[in-house]
C-alpha cells in the first residue's frame, strides 16, 4: 500500500478510501466510530479526528496487509478478529477507543514471533 493513493486536496480521502477497501464513506466511518457526517463536509473531513482516525487504521491496514496477502483481506481482520488480551476488543474498536498504539504494540509482539 502507497499512503499517497488515500491523499487528495493534501488530507486523506474517505473516497479513496472506500472505493480502495470495496464499500461505503458511511461503512468507513461507522468502524471509525465517525457520525454519518464526517465525510459530508470537507471542514469535517479535514478535521484532526477525521483525518487522525484514517490515518490510524491505514497505518494498521498497511501493516496486516503484509500477512493476510491483500488490503481487503487486511480489513476484515481490523474489523472483525478478537485481539487476545483485550477482552475480545477488535483492532476497530481499539481505535475507536483511541487505543492505537495497542494494536501497535500487539502487531509488533506478533512480528517478532511472540504472542498475544
Amino acid at each position: 500500500m502507497h499512503f499517497q493513493e488515500f491523499i487528495e486536496d493534501q488530507v486523506f480521502s474517505p473516497a479513496l478510501v472506500a472505493d480502495t477497501l470495496r464499500t461505503t464513506k458511511s461503512e468507513i466511518a461507522a468502524t471509525l466510530g465517525l457520525g454519518r457526517d464526517a465525510f459530508t463536509r470537507m471542514s469535517r473531513i479535514r478535521a484532526r479526528k477525521t483525518q487522525s482516525r484514517l490515518r490510524q487504521m491505514l497505518e494498521i491496514l498497511n501493516r496486516v496487509e503484509v500477512a493476510t496477502g491483500s488490503l481487503l483481506a487486511a480489513y476484515a481482520w481490523f474489523r472483525a478478529e478478537p485481539l487476545p488480551g483485550f477482552g475480545g476488543a477488535t483492532p476497530d474498536q481499539l481505535l475507536r477507543e483511541n487505543r492505537a498504539e495497542h494494536v501497535h504494540a500487539y502487531l509488533d509482539r506478533i512480528m517478532v514471533g511472540g504472542h498475544a
